[in-house]
């Protein structure tokens, strides 16, 4: 049996998010090269690997220990896979890349996985130590940077990351209440914003959107995201794709712009001479795609996201 024949579908107990719309954008070659950035469980990579025949190669990146780990259990025996622990932010310095790439894909924010471990500190629903780190071996936690951070740093990410109205009246409050003690763990930090906020929407936790916040900044998440994209653009080949889901309006709005960059003039500006300097290195393959009523209904996670794809351009585009 070849390594093609030997792998199947990803494995039920794990619905990726937009799974099949991933696979169709992607448009997967039997002998191509693809990059999944964000491994996470998986389900996303062992679908690009079902596609892949015995001259393809899938490459695994993740900045989370623990999805490399996962990783390298699952595919040690496969010879078409190369594993790298890094963001994708770095993926042009992985030499498996050098050659280019037919596909990339980017599942942005955090993963099941780490929302579901307490101890990872990401959920305000789980008590654990206040960590937020994707790569809990390297940087700064966020009970650090709580510590420490000055009441009008912790109120601009909160405004900047979470969009949150009540940034400097959350700020205010941890700052007081570290005065008197440390804030180290999930529960604690959650209980506070809730102590301060208004009653919010039903359901929507009135800490979500500062736990947002303060993840993207302790994982540096935007920055990593346009480092992130202009090296898979450096790296695709002509023809080669790119997709990326986002859960979130911030992400999607870098990655809007980034591929409309790539692939319209900007708008002309009649006081100026005009000239015809501009050259499309992408192309946008459809619209925003979202996940339909029954995805969502079967895995609420997809109710967010949102894919947008483009198709890497030749030289003489």
């Amino acid at each position: 049996m070849s390594a093609a024949q030997a792998v199947v579908s990803p494995p039920p107990s794990h619905l990726p998010v937009l799974f099949t719309q991933v696979l169709d954008g992607l448009r997967v070659r039997a002998d191509g090269v693809y990059l999944d950035g964000t491994f996470g469980r998986g389900g996303h990579a062992a679908g690009v690997l079902a596609q892949l025949g015995d001259d393809g190669r899938l490459l695994v990146m993740d900045k989370d220990p623990t999805a490399i780990a996962e990783a390298r259990a699952k595919f040690a025996d496969d010879a078409r896979i190369a594993i790298y622990h890094g963001s994708f932010a770095h993926l042009g310095q992985w030499d498996a890349t050098s050659e280019g790439l037919d596909g990339v894909l980017f599942d942005l924010g955090v993963s099941s996985p780490q929302l579901d471990v307490a101890e990872r500190g990401f959920s305000f629903g789980k008590d654990g130590p206040l960590d937020m780190r994707m790569d809990d071996s390297a940087g700064q936690s966020a009970a650090e940077w709580l510590a420490e951070a000055s009441e009008r740093d912790i109120a601009d990410v909160l405004w900047t990351y979470g969009e949150e109205r009540m940034s400097r009246r959350i700020a205010r409050a941890i700052v007081a209440y570290r005065a008197e003690q440390p804030i180290t763990r999930t529960l604690q930090l959650a209980n506070l914003i809730a102590s301060v906020m208004p009653r919010g929407k039903e359901g929507i936790h009135p800490a979500t959107r500062s736990f947002q916040a303060i993840r993207i900044h302790i994982n540096r998440e935007l920055q990593d995201l346009e480092a992130g994209l202009e090296a898979a653009h450096r790296a695709l080949k002509p023809e080669g794709r790119l997709a990326v889901i986002s859960f979130h309006s911030l992400e999607d709005r870098i990655v809007k712009r980034f591929m409309a960059a790539h692939a319209k003039a900007p708008p002309a500006d009649r006081r100026l001479p005009q000239m015809d300097t501009f050259r499309p290195t992408l192309k946008l393959v459809g619209g925003a795609i979202k996940g339909d009523q029954a995805e969502i209904k079967s895995n609420p996670r997809a109710r967010s996201a949102v894919l947008r794809v483009a198709e890497k351009l030749g030289e003489a585009a």
